[in-house]
């Protein structure tokens, strides 16, 4: 594992950066716009898990796991940064991948929730406890790191893309833009606070 023994390097002040192989690309290319949106997402899950450890609830054993579950997450999407920072070519034993048990275990997340959360009787609008809102934002922030990945796979239309992902990361992250919506949902049924519906005109 690499470490770091300073953080500014200054060969990034003519607008490239290095890849895990040591490619050069703009820091524009569409390959690190989808590495920086999952950056971001990840910073924003970590603002989720500050507001939720600082929110009062009194099912504290369920607080705690919302923040362990966040944990895991953010681990996972560290492992989809190097992915997307990795051509294919230079991939090897060991290289971190997002995987499809990954996306089995948010599906069986979101199954065990939903099974204290009840249906949806309409549209929710991203309100209610700090946390909540905390992960609706996450949740926005996934659905754009999902299209900036989008531009990387490999489409059916035939249309040429600069780098093919893995084949788990699409399904990964829209999985859990489903999960962290799921998530808001459980914050606020955890603090007794009630959701706020769509008003239709």
């Amino acid at each position: 594992m690499p470490r770091l023994t300073k953080i500014y390097t200054r060969t990034g002040d003519t607008g490239e950066t290095g890849l895990v192989g040591g490619q050069r690309l703009s820091k524009d290319a569409v390959q690190l716009w989808a590495c920086g949106t999952v950056e971001e997402l990840n910073s924003a899950i970590g603002l989720a898990r500050a507001v939720g450890l600082s929110e009062p609830c009194r099912r504290k054993a369920a607080s705690r796991k919302l923040d362990t579950v966040l944990a895991g997450i953010q681990n996972d999407l560290l492992s989809l940064g190097a992915e997307l920072a990795t051509l294919q070519k230079d991939f090897r034993n060991g290289t971190p991948r997002i995987c499809s048990k990954q996306v089995v275990a948010l599906e069986k997340l979101m199954h065990e929730l939903n099974a204290t959360l009840g249906p949806l009787q309409e549209f929710v609008l991203p309100a209610g406890c700090r946390t909540a809102g905390a992960l609706h934002l996450a949740r926005t922030i996934c659905r754009r790191a999902e299209r900036c990945c989008v531009r990387l796979a490999p489409m059916g239309s035939g249309l040429a893309r600069s780098e093919k992902t893995g084949d788990s990361v699409l399904p990964y992250l829209n999985r859990l833009g489903d999960t962290l919506f799921v998530l808001a949902r459980w914050a606020n049924h955890i603090r007794g606070i009630r959701e706020t519906y769509w008003k239709k005109p």
